[in-house]
This record gives structure tokens, C-alpha cells and sequence, in this order.
């Protein structure tokens, strides 16, 4: 079910989790609320983070906002949100809620044997969130992965030796049931040998947004011609070397708008794109509105209630 409702305007913002082992690079909590109150409000803001975050129910409802879905699980369910996505929450009932909050950094839990599958969490060519249709059509494979994550939870509070071990052999069998579950071919993509290959031209984007990036400083980058770089971008990575740049363009102007106090001149030059109708016309192509009015929806949007929403996860 989704509502939606007015709620004041609000400024999502990067969370910075703190590790409770570093050398684990994860954080994983139990979220425990009784409060009478439910729903949305001022206290359940957008944020987003670079580590993957799962949320597994053990009592009551929770609904989960993201710019694709609002999605409401119960107990025994689990959702993914991926690397830098964002999202909000909101208690849905007045009756308790408990739930767990397993936020981890995939990438440090591969070493030199398993580091040729690093790429299928890489989220370079698409969102980990779309591997939630795995916990909604396999029952086991959910109930599964489930476990693993009350494993991980458990073991992070006991605390016995060798719960580093156990932690991270869990979180690699966490990896392999995605892997082996995900009949949609979402973990599939380039080979990891292609993708080292374009990493340069890959960091080069990044790092250069708001700047003019041209084809032909990405050829002289990688030491390519410009007809053998495009061909072997689009075999590689699913898209065009322009199609790309747009997309990764549009994805920090949606972060921008939602947690920076900028116009949307100020957002468009901060992305690289300076020209008003270009930048419209390709944040309608990927968003189907217009950046204020995505601005509004991200901020306006709710599932159900206005009253106290569950502490941020």
C-alpha cells in the first residue's frame, strides 16, 4: 500500500557508520521501539552511506522509501539497499518493532582467491536493491540469507573467539546465495580482468563530474583508438561511454538536491552540465520529471501515518 502525504521540506544527509570492528568493515544493530507513535515525520529523514545495508524484521512492520519503491516487510523478511542509495524509513504499526540493521562494506571481504567475483558487487552496471526480488520469489533463499545475517548479528554480540571468522565466513555464504539465487542474471556483467582494464577511464569520470570529459581524453587515457574505446565501453560496461557519463551526471544531481542547499543552476554546473534545457531534458530522460519536481516528490513522498517514524536506519 502506498500514501502519499505533506511533509515539510527536509535535507537528506551522508551518513558516516562507524565500524564496530574495523578490521571487519561492518556495523550490525538491533533497532528495538514501542512507542505508540508510527508513520513518517521531520526525524525520518533521506540518508545515504557508501556501505551496502540489509534489514532483516524480527517483530511488527517497517516501510522502506527509496527513489524506485516503497516496499513493507514483516517478520522473516529482509531487504538490500545498495552502496549510496537513498532511502528512509517509517514504523508502520503502534505495537513494537525490532528489526536488525547489518551495514557492511562487501568490497573488503574478498581476498586474492575470491577477488575475480568483486565485480558482480561492484554496482557499476547495476544497483545490488534489484536482487530484492530475490527475497520476494524464493522463499528459502530468503529465509536462508535471513539466518545468515541473525548468525552475523549474534556472533557481533557474543563476541567469542573466532567470531571474526564466523562473521566473515557468513558474509561470503551471504555473497554466494545472492550469487546462486539470482536467476535475473542482476550479479552477471563484464569479466573483472575487463572492467581493471577500464578503471581508469572509470576513477577519471568520477572524479571530474563537473568538469567537460571528452572521448578522446579517455582514448589517450587507456592508449586506445576512438572507434576500438566506444565499441569495447559498450561490450563492457552495457551502455555507451556518453550514455554512462549522463547516468553518473544525473545520479550526483539526485544526491545533490536532496542533501545540498543548491539551486538547480548551482546542481547542474556542479554535475558538469551548465546548459538549463540539456540538463532538464536529461534528468527528465532518466527520472520522468523535472529536478524541482523531483526535488518535491523525494522530499514530499511518505507510506503511511505522519506521527514518530522508527529510528533512522
Amino acid at each position: 500500500m502506498k500514501t502519499v502525504v505533506e511533509m515539510p521540506m527536509e535535507t537528506a544527509s551522508e551518513e558516516e557508520v562507524i565500524y564496530q570492528n574495523p578490521l571487519l568493515f561492518l556495523k550490525i544493530w538491533e533497532i528495538l521501539s514501542d512507542s505508540p507513535y508510527h508513520g513518517l515525520s521531520e526525524k525520518c529523514r533521506w540518508h545515504y552511506h557508501k556501505e551496502v545495508e540489509f534489514l532483516a524484521i524480527i517483530e511488527g512492520r517497517l516501510g522502506i522509501q527509496t527513489k524506485h519503491e516503497y516496499t513493507v516487510i514483516g517478520p522473516g523478511d529482509l531487504i538490500v539497499l545498495g552502496s549510496s542509495q537513498l532511502h528512509r524509513t517509517a514504523k508502520l504499526d503502534p505495537g513494537r518493532l525490532r528489526y536488525i540493521v547489518f551495514q557492511v562494506d562487501l568490497s573488503q571481504h574478498f581476498d586474492q582467491s575470491t577477488m575475480p567475483y568483486l565485480h558482480c558487487f561492484s554496482e557499476l552496471t547495476q544497483p545490488l536493491w534489484k536482487l530484492n526480488y530475490i527475497f520476494h520469489d524464493h522463499d528459502a533463499a530468503r529465509q536462508e540469507a535471513y539466518a545468515l545475517i541473525m548468525d552475523i548479528f549474534a556472533e557481533s554480540q557474543s563476541r567469542m573467539r573466532g567470531y571474526e571468522l564466523a562473521i566473515s565466513a557468513s558474509i561470503k555464504r551471504l555473497m554466494l546465495l545472492l550469487m546462486r539465487s539470482d536467476t535475473a542474471g542482476v550479479l552477471g556483467g563484464a569479466e573483472e580482468t575487463e572492467l581493471t582494464r577500464l578503471r581508469p577511464a572509470l576513477d577519471y569520470v568520477d572524479r571530474h563530474l563537473s568538469e567537460k570529459i571528452a572521448v578522446e581524453d579517455m582514448c589517450g587515457l587507456l592508449n586506445l583508438s576512438y572507434h576500438y574505446f566506444i565499441k569495447y565501453f559498450k561490450k563492457v560496461m552495457g551502455l555507451s561511454f556518453v550514455d554512462y557519463v549522463n547516468y553518473k551526471r544525473v545520479k550526483k544531481a539526485e544526491r545533490l538536491l536532496l542533501t545540498r542547499d543548491l539551486s538547480i543552476v548551482e546542481v547542474g554546473f556542479e554535475v558538469g552540465i551548465p546548459n538549463m534545457a540539456q540538463f532538464y531534458k536529461l534528468f527528465k530522460r532518466h527520472n520522468h520529471c523535472s529536478p524541482k519536481e523531483f526535488k518535491q516528490r523525494m522530499r514530499g513522498e511518505a507510506g503511511v501515518g505522519v506521527n514518530e517514524a522508527a529510528p533512522q536506519a
